[in-house]
């Protein structure tokens, strides 16, 4: 990797210095604050050997595609079922399972990189990054399964050691290291130095390098690109494999996914780190990490606290972390750019009289299914459609934030969450009006986003992401968790009737109400958009260092953002506590906050009716659709297929079909009526064909 300008006037001590500061600040912080007995110091060592394994994996692959692989950890969980059944259940020799899970590995990082992730080498790295998401529940679906062939479930079965090894470290009492440490303690830095080797000293491992800087170039010159992509996500599985499998020996084989979402938090922050690159930075910060974090574990009243202790010291380490912005740093930005936002057509166009009769009739006949809803659905069926208007909401509120703002949220269920427990609180103990619950709600996601937001005045893109996955798992496991904090309400919440006149307690009132918000927030937002603020918060996304020019300061525009985002996100959890009428911390989980980005971005983020139809097709797909062969479309094969036909997501098509009707409104127009203004105006030419149509629907959209 080169030098920047920044830098090259620095020795390489100091460079070194730097490198080295977050993974010894975070050893002298668990040595200082957490200590461990020798033994457990010894085993939290190795199970930090496991975390950079897969830390390396997921940097291998962003070096490769510029990407960020939630499914690391899962790629090794199929073959690592496989071995585990082979070894435990079969009883065939510990060797044969490790070389056939090894092999298993390589075969299935070559499979997912050609089957998914060649066919989006075209798409945004936001899209991919979603499609990884969609990988990874594929993958841990498939490895649940393997065990069926045994008939039995590979949960939490411990390999037994291949031979007759154990040491004592701590006396009698001490801890007991068996042969499977050993191996773990040998094997890790073994794969280590090999997949250094490999890169420093090797054509293939020169070519990754130099493709991974810049691909087109690498093109030019002959080098197989795609094919190096193949190679790099076969390793990444096999270090993927490694990590479970020794896992698998020392803990046992995890429960339902390849490891916790907490685990992957660690290996992103040892990438974010490491400056997503520098791969010695990222293998000594990972082992940091895990030594932290099992030493957070050992002394912790309560496990339920690791995460937050954890994810303190890794903002901290992020925002002490000497930033350098210079043009690689603008190609990340660029090239984490969310879609672009749909632009209104022309208003020329927009007056027609057709155009306006196509708008107003579509609004019309969503708005009238919107209220034959209750009329037609179940009970049980008007429940979930309630629901998926909240999550309709909530899908506008990411809008806000990652399509407007373009910064990226991994955790806006935390704002949810926290606006839920408020506006239940005010229900509860003050028997408040649910208009002004709702409003506590959002008054109280507004100052969660704002605190949020803070970090983003230094942080940006994937560093951003970390650090809002972080606070989501420290919200769901701390701040409202009722074993910490009192005021987490564990009452029913009553749905109080509205003004103290018009009653809400049944499904069909409710949904109602909701759908009533719902359409309120839409035209708040569309506001916001065409004023001055929204221009100025897209205007920060397209181009800072252009709109800070033009007088916008970057500060409170941003918080702007993280503010009004906070704000519809903190109504929809008052919205859903009230509709479920209790407050239940599950369905706040960061597991949640992923799927609602995984939502939005299949529904488009460019748009605020792409959020609503994100929240549409998942949950609806999801809830309402009863067919088998239909229920694949709420699936991770959903998500996939969606992604890989409308990268710009269904709102995508949605304003293609427009546009279309728009081309074929304006020809007729044109035929009709050859006045020279109207044509002038709307770009179409009188006597357009095919052609000229499709040029003009080319002007319409973004």
């Amino acid at each position: 990797m080169g030098v920047s300008r920044r830098d090259r006037g620095v020795s390489g001590a100091q460079r070194w210095v730097w490198k080295s500061a977050p993974p010894v600040a975070l050893v002298a912080v668990q040595l200082v604050f957490f200590g461990l007995p020798a033994g457990q110091w010894v085993r939290g060592l190795t199970l930090g050997l496991l975390v950079a394994l897969l830390a390396l994996g997921m940097a291998l692959v962003y070096r490769a595609n510029r990407v960020v692989n939630f499914a690391q950890a899962d790629l090794g969980f199929v073959p690592t079922s496989l071995a585990v059944g082979l070894i435990v259940f079969s009883g065939l020799p510990y060797l044969f399972g490790f070389v056939v899970g090894l092999a298993g590995s390589i075969l299935v990082g070559a499979v997912v990189e050609l089957a998914f992730v060649r066919r989006f080498a075209h798409s945004s790295r936001l899209v991919l990054t979603v499609a990884t998401i969609g990988i990874t529940q594929l993958l841990a679906a498939c490895a649940l399964m393997i065990p069926r062939l045994w008939d039995r479930s590979a949960a939490s079965q411990r390999i037994p050691p291949p031979f007759d090894w154990k040491l004592t470290i701590g006396g009698a009492t001490g801890t007991v290291l068996s042969a499977n440490d050993l191996i773990a303690m040998v094997l890790a830095p073994a794969a280590m130095i090999a997949v250094a080797i490999f890169l420093g000293s090797t054509r293939l491992g020169t070519a990754i390098r130099g493709s991974a800087e810049r691909s087109e170039r690498a093109l030019m010159l002959g080098i197989p690109v795609a094919w190096l992509s193949t190679l790099v996500w076969a390793v990444a599985s096999a270090l993927s494999f490694l990590a479970l499998f020794l896992r698998a020996g020392i803990l046992g084989v995890p429960l339902g996914a390849a490891l916790s979402l907490q685990a992957l938090v660690l290996a992103l922050a040892a990438l974010v780190l490491g400056r997503l690159t520098d791969l010695p930075t990222i293998i000594l910060t990972a082992i940091a990490l895990g030594i932290l974090e099992y030493g957070v574990a050992w002394n912790a009243s309560s496990p339920l606290l690791v995460t937050p202790i954890i994810g303190a010291a890794v903002l901290v380490a992020l925002l002490l972390q000497r930033r350098r912005y210079g043009r690689t740093d603008r190609d990340e930005a660029v090239g984490w750019r969310l879609a672009d936002e749909i632009r209104p057509l022309r208003p020329a166009v927009a007056r027609l009289p057709l155009v306006r009769l196509m708008r107003w009739g579509t609004i019309s006949v969503v708005f009238a299914a919107l209220l034959v809803v209750p009329v037609v659905f179940r009970t049980d069926q008007i429940i979930k459609a309630n629901a998926v208007l909240v999550y309709a909401v909530i899908g506008m509120s990411l809008v806000v934030l990652s399509g407007w703002a373009g910064q990226i949220s991994l955790g806006q269920m935390a704002f949810v969450g926290i606006g839920a427990a408020v506006s239940a609180t005010c229900t509860i103990e003050w028997n408040a009006d649910i208009t002004l619950a709702l409003l506590a709600g959002g008054a109280a996601g507004a100052a969660a986003a704002f605190v949020v937001g803070l970090p983003a005045l230094r942080l940006r893109g994937l560093y951003l992401a970390v650090t809002t996955l972080v606070f989501a798992l420290a919200v769901n496991s701390w701040f409202l968790n009722r074993q910490f904090f009192d005021w987490i309400p564990q009452e029913r919440v009553e749905r109080l009737p509205l003004f103290g006149r018009v009653d809400l307690s049944t499904p069909t009132r409710f949904y109602l109400f909701t759908l009533t918000v719902m359409v309120l927030m839409l035209l708040a937002l569309r506001g916001v958009r065409r004023s001055r603020t929204g221009r100025a918060i897209v205007a920060l996304r397209e181009n800072e260092l252009a709109a800070q020019a033009l007088s916008v300061s970057p500060v409170p525009v941003k918080l702007t953002a993280f503010t009004v985002s906070g704000a519809v996100a903190g109504v929809a959890g008052g919205l859903f506590v009230h509709m479920s009428q209790s407050f239940d911390l599950t369905s706040y989980a960061p597991a949640e906050s992923l799927n609602v980005f995984t939502a939005s971005v299949v529904g488009g983020l460019g748009s605020l009716f792409g959020g609503i139809l994100g929240a549409v097709f998942l949950r609806g797909s999801e809830w309402f659709i009863t067919a088998a062969e239909w229920r694949l479309l709420s699936s991770a094969m959903g998500v996939l297929l969606v992604l890989l036909i409308l990268p710009g997501g269904l709102a995508s098509l949605v304003i293609k079909i427009r546009d279309r009707f728009v081309t074929m409104i304006v020809d007729r127009r044109v035929l009709t009526d050859p006045a020279p203004v109207d044509t002038a105006d709307t770009g179409a030419r009188p006597g357009s064909d095919a052609e000229a149509a499709a040029d003009h629907d080319d002007r319409t959209t973004v």
